[in-house]
């Protein structure tokens, strides 16, 4: 596959673009909106490397596909057209220069493969373009994190997930062949879908999600103590090891300056907390040793994080399957004049569902769809760890615990019991 330049003309082409992390079946949409596209009559290209080489108007990004191309990639991970979660400068002022840049190919129908942040760009793009570029976005990540209708996942989370439950289930057995603990830290920056996801698969000791602490700043002690305390009492029922989840999200609503006596924080291209460089488990790992040695209480601890391993894995068939009916749907929707709209898989059925449904215009970003810790699918995965509860600071229970921590009864609930907090179920 060769890359054209600008002065290679096409009447009405498709253009697709990948925006933001990979996940698994990027491919997959690549590769049915490209077959759709050419057995409708349309030409296609390929734009490499994401948003900020259109608004800079590079001229060599443009890839022309054909079907012996993409015949054979809807199984592969990654992304042949590469991404990018690079930022334009000054997009505004630049964007009749992206607008000139996809003339110049003469591309009619955009399709943006991403999460919300390209979600977010495909709005601007389509409404600033006012009906010279068609828009259609196909909803991409890991996070699982954009609120699709009935539920349904974002593709690439299925596959993370299933990837993720198996390096899951080879630490657990390592944990209990060594009788140690692992903290392993997974991505999530927004939501915990990903972490309990995978902790509930795996049957994971505990998991900690974002969405469990309704506090506007959260002490990184207490995230400590849960940990510490639901180790605890895994040795008070004869258990010396164990694995514990933790989505990155947990970081983002730490008490920065808490955070900064123990880690340095570092922020993206995208101006967030670059969670990826907080060695979250690591920290929480030094925190707790010394609580416990502090009990006189020696604990083996491994923090891992898990999270580029799965983003580039191949697509298992459910994802082959989904993000084959995305493109397509993609295309089909473009091709019938449609606009402004992601395709989404819904009762059997492709559907568009509006932009507009997905910004919330009172801040003006996309919509987040974050665990719902009410409902009865969360209470099951709560129901199954193995964490500090308000029945363990009582009678026979806070006893055992008691005794295994070298602590009194009334000294060990009132160290913990504020871990408790306010119910989530």
């Amino acid at each position: 596959m060769e890359r054209c330049t600008i002065k290679t003309m096409a009447a009405e082409a498709i253009g697709i673009i990948v925006g933001g992390g990979p996940a698994p079946g990027i491919n997959g949409v690549i590769s049915a909106a490209t077959i759709e596209a050419i057995n409708s009559g349309k030409k296609v290209f390929g734009i490499i490397g994401g948003f900020k080489a259109l608004f800079e108007g590079q001229k060599d990004i443009f890839l022309p596909l054909t079907i012996d191309d993409v015949s054979r990639i809807h199984a592969t991970g990654g992304s042949i057209l590469r991404t990018s979660r690079d930022k334009p400068e000054n997009a505004k002022a630049k964007f009749k220069t992206l607008m000139s840049t996809l003339k110049g190919v003469g591309i009619k129908y955009l399709i943006t493969i991403g999460g919300d942040g390209t979600l977010y760009m495909a709005n601007w793009i389509e409404r600033e373009a006012r009906g010279s570029v068609n828009v259609v976005h196909t909803p991409k990540t890991i996070d699982n994190d954009i609120p699709l209708p009935g539920g349904f996942s974002t593709f690439g989370f299925q596959t993370a997930r299933h990837v993720g439950v198996y390096i899951v289930n080879n630490i657990i057995e390592d944990a209990r062949t060594m009788g140690r603990w692992y903290f392993i830290t997974t991505m999530g920056r927004h939501a915990g879908h990903l972490a309990l996801g995978m902790g509930r698969a795996a049957g994971a000791t505990l998991c900690l999600i974002p969405e469990e602490f309704p506090e506007e700043k959260l002490s990184f002690k207490k995230v400590a103590d849960i940990l510490t305390a639901a180790i605890l009492k895994r040795r008070s029922m004869g258990r010396d090891h164990g694995v514990a989840i933790l989505a990155e999200g947990i970081s983002e609503k730490f008490d920065l300056k808490e955070l900064r006596e123990h880690e340095e924080v570092e922020k993206n291209e995208k101006g967030e907390l670059k969670l990826s460089e907080i060695q979250l488990g690591r920290v929480l790992k030094d925190f707790v040793n010394k609580t416990l040695a502090g009990l006189g209480i020696e604990v083996g601890i491994v923090d891992k994080n898990i999270g580029y391993e799965l983003r580039a894995a191949n697509p298992i068939p459910f994802d082959v399957e989904y993000t084959r009916n995305l493109g397509y749907g993609a295309v089909r929707f473009l091709l019938r004049g449609g606009s402004g709209s992601m395709i989404v898989q819904f009762e059997g059925n492709l559907r568009p569902v509006p932009f507009v449904e997905m910004i919330d215009y009172r801040t003006g970003k996309v919509k987040i769809r974050t665990v719902d810790t009410t409902t009865e699918t969360y209470e099951v995965a709560r129901k199954y760890m193995i964490r500090l509860e308000k029945e363990d600071l009582a009678g026979h229970n806070l006893e055992q615990i008691a005794r295994t921590s070298n602590m009194s009864p009334e000294d060990f609930k009132a160290r913990f019991e504020y871990t408790l907090g306010s119910p989530c179920i």
